[in-house]
């Protein structure tokens, strides 16, 4: 099986895919189900389209070398900065503190900003981030996030150690 990640240019793809599939999910759940993201959400999400991103590029580029090190390295770090959003937001699901500090609701931004300064805002993202909307198996969408990026850890961590055979 790790045969196939050595291979330049499979394992980026199926990167690329699989957090393709994953970030329409997220839209999925914010545009047809409904679900606000906080700002930790789409921190989140950033940091995943990045990596995911890089993955699309390491495939089309299909570097066997340093290159593809430095690919891992990229994937690795954004990988990092994601899984530690989403540990952290898990962390404030679990043991809610006593006052939210993701910011107000999208109600209250519409009725107290004009045009120009709620888009910005909107974007940014207007959930609670303690809040738990969405579960499966158990685990909320953060919780699903970290092992997502985990998972991205892991592959970068791989790429980035392990000898490729040429």
């Amino acid at each position: 099986m790790f045969s196939l990640l050595d291979r330049p240019r499979l394992p980026f793809f199926a990167l690329f895919l699989v957090g393709s599939g994953l970030l329409g999910f997220g839209l999925y759940l914010q545009h047809v189900v409904g679900l606000e993201p906080c700002p930790m959400c789409i921190m989140q999400r950033y940091a995943f389209a990045v990596a995911t991103c890089f993955g699309l590029i390491a495939g089309l580029h299909g570097s066997t070398g340093g290159g593809r090190k430095v690919y891992g390295v990229l994937i690795t770090l954004f990988a990092l900065a994601g899984g530690g959003v989403a540990a952290w937001q898990s962390w404030m699901q679990r043991f809610p503190p006593s006052i939210a500090e993701c910011g107000p609701g999208i109600e209250y931004l519409m009725e107290s900003f004009p045009l120009t300064e709620l888009l910005p805002m909107i974007f940014r993202g207007a959930g609670d981030c303690t809040a738990i909307d969405w579960t499966f198996l158990g685990l909320s969408i953060a919780n699903w996030s970290l092992l997502s990026f985990l998972g991205v850890l892991a592959f970068g961590l791989h790429v980035i150690f392990r000898r490729v055979a040429r």
